[in-house]
């Protein structure tokens, strides 16, 4: 994902499903300066990580 997006999903008032290497994650909050974000999975609000943005995928609803 790029920066801004990020931002965008950070912000949102909608839950808008991101993911990291495949896992379900959530944007805690981002650092302006180094463009890495601080996440956290889904299921482990407890384990937080610092990871580089890039890493991050929007997930896509399948409409099938």
């Amino acid at each position: 994902m790029d920066f801004n997006r990020v931002k965008e999903v950070l912000n949102s008032n909608q839950e808008i499903p991101v993911h990291y290497h495949g896992d379900p994650v959530w944007i805690e909050s981002i650092e302006d300066t180094s463009s890495m974000a601080l996440i956290s999975n889904q299921g482990n609000h407890g384990e937080k990580q610092l990871v580089s943005i890039d890493a991050l995928q929007e997930a896509r609803k399948n409409n099938v």
